[in-house]
């Protein structure tokens, strides 16, 4: 009976995928039967791995942000379960395909998918831009309507009101990081919003179990990082040590998925710039230093396979879509990813 390494104090080591469970004779009598218990063995075995898989989500979220790549050691223990159980069949499955390093041009990304290749690096101002519009305006008019309050509240309030827009321009020169939080807010008034962050975080997400990262979460926020994916598939702090080529080749298509899924869609690619942060922390701790020239063609290149991974996998991609969509566990997903 074959082992499985799970994690150990999630489940019993005594699980396993054995083709048929007891001893069975060659009658063609008892054969079917044989397969039919056989069937039902390993699919409640898959049960209890994927629902020790779900408890070591749970207990991941829990922790404390310093130990997130710890805990997601029991991840990757209960994935390599299902995976040598012979239930994930795709987990990790671009591992052993490794892509090759070669130079990509803007019209390499134009067959492949991206429409507009030249905004591929180029940070978009749409939703500052916006944001910015909006106060002054705001400001502005209340501003005015407020010069015309009795005695002293029509001197003061305009004042009072124009102080803001300038305050809010203060800020976005000096510290533009505490205006983030309110601008990502503000872009959710657009009509493409949600749809943007659904095909971002999705294709993040299969892109890593694509390329063999332990899934730790998910969460439809367009501005997210997602180190916490490099470091659990590395199992160690991003800082810890220098990467291998093939390490910085898987990373670097996972770091950029989400940016490649919108240039498939839309001219602008509004969340590119946590995705770009990301694959610039990862070029930093190459064995192998990447000059400017290096690092943009490397850039083009993970946008180019990370495309050719999405039409490759669309059918898993639409399907992870509608149940992230739908708030589905991380177990659910991978079982989303598996079944398409």
């Amino acid at each position: 009976m074959q082992q499985l390494h799970t994690p150990a104090r999630l489940l019993p080591q005594s699980l396993s995928f054995s083709p048929i469970s007891h001893k069975t004779t060659l009658r063609a009598a008892t054969f079917r039967r044989g397969r039919v218990i056989a069937s039902a063995t390993v699919a409640e075995d898959a049960k209890k791995l994927y629902n020790a898989l779900e408890t070591a989500a749970l207990e991941l979220r829990r922790a404390p942000p310093s130990l997130k790549y710890e805990y997601s050691g029991d991840i990757l223990q209960a994935m390599n379960a299902l995976k040598e159980g012979g239930v994930l069949k795709k987990w990790g499955a671009g591992l052993e395909e490794p892509y090759d390093r070669r130079n990509v041009f803007l019209g390499d990304l134009k067959r492949v998918g991206v429409l507009n290749p030249s905004g591929i690096g180029v940070a978009s101002i749409r939703n500052d831009k916006a944001f910015l519009f909006s106060v002054v305006g705001v400001t502005s008019v209340v501003a005015v309507a407020a010069g015309f309050l009795p005695g002293d509240w029509g001197f003061f309030v305009p004042y009072l009101t124009g102080g803001i827009s300038i305050a809010v321009l203060a800020t976005g020169s000096t510290a533009p990081g505490l205006l983030q939080f309110f601008i990502d807010k503000f872009s959710s008034i657009y009509p493409d919003y949600r749809e943007r962050v659904l095909r971002h975080e999705a294709a993040h997400l299969l892109a890593g179990y694509i390329f063999g990262v332990p899934v730790t979460a998910y969460s439809l926020n367009i501005g997210q990082a997602h180190t916490d994916f490099a470091e659990a598939k590395l199992q160690r702090r991003l800082i810890e040590g220098s990467l291998e080529d093939n390490e910085i080749d898987a990373l670097a298509v996972v770091a950029l998925a989400g940016a490649a899924a919108e240039a498939m869609q839309y001219e602008e690619v509004i969340g590119q710039t946590a995705d770009l942060v990301d694959l610039q922390r990862i070029l930093l701790r190459s064995k192998k230093k990447l000059n400017s020239s290096q690092q943009q063609n490397m850039t083009r290149l993970a946008i180019f396979e990370a495309c050719s991974l999405l039409k490759k996998y669309e059918k898993e991609y639409k399907a992870l879509q509608a149940a992230m969509q739908n708030g589905a566990s991380i177990a659910k997903c991978v079982q989303t990813i598996e079944e398409a």
